[in-house]
C-alpha cells in the first residue's frame, strides 16, 4: 500500500493574503519564500479527528486548526502578546504530551501552539 509522506502544505483563504502572510512571519516567524516554501526542523506531526461539537477550534464555522510546534511556549505568546496579537488566556497541560495554548490570526483562525515535552 501507498502511503503519505508528509504534510506538504496547509492552504487557507483570506481575504487579504499579502497581510495575513506578513501576521505569521511578523508574529510566528513562518519564513516561506515568494512561493510559500517553508522548510521547517523534523519534528512530531499530530493527525487527528475531533468531535463536530469541539470547542478546541474557536469557532464552530472554523473545521480545521492549524497547530504548530514550539520551543519555549510562554516565550511564545509574551511575544504575541507584545506585538497585539489576539491570545487566549488558557494554557492546557496534557501529561506525556505537552503544553498548548492559542492565538486568533487577524482573520479570525485560530491556531494551536505545542510545546511538547
Amino acid at each position: 500500500m501507498e502511503r503519505v509522506l508528509g504534510i506538504g502544505g496547509y492552504f487557507m483563504r483570506a481575504a487579504d493574503p499579502k497581510t495575513l502572510n506578513a501576521w505569521y512571519l511578523d508574529c510566528l516567524g513562518i519564513d516561506a519564500d515568494e512561493h510559500g516554501l517553508w522548510r521547517q526542523p523534523a519534528g512530531p506531526t499530530v493527525f487527528a479527528t475531533f468531535e463536530s461539537e469541539t470547542d478546541s477550534f474557536g469557532s464552530r464555522s472554523q473545521q480545521t486548526m492549524l497547530n504548530f510546534r514550539v520551543r519555549d511556549l510562554d516565550a511564545m505568546l509574551a511575544q504575541l502578546r507584545a506585538k497585539g496579537a489576539d491570545v487566549s488566556e488558557d494554557v492546557q497541560d496534557m501529561e506525556g504530551v505537552g503544553r498548548f495554548g492559542w492565538v486568533t490570526d487577524p482573520e479570525g483562525n485560530r491556531v494551536e501552539l505545542w510545546q511538547p515535552v
